[in-house]
């Protein structure tokens, strides 16, 4: 179930970085920091799942 949960996690920040990408292509800071931040917050959630199956 953990790797399942890593895995989504991984999704979503691949999908956070073709919005931040999108988004800086268009000019849109705000969007391409929403994305950042984003990215950040999955990015530590898959790390702490990930340590959990250490």
């Amino acid at each position: 179930m953990l790797l399942h949960l890593v895995a989504d996690q991984a999704t979503i920040c691949a999908v956070a970085r073709d919005v931040v990408t999108a988004a800086e292509a268009a000019d849109d800071l705000a969007s391409a920091d929403l994305g950042t931040r984003r990215i950040d917050v999955h990015e530590k959630a898959a790390w702490m799942l990930r340590s959990h199956l250490e």
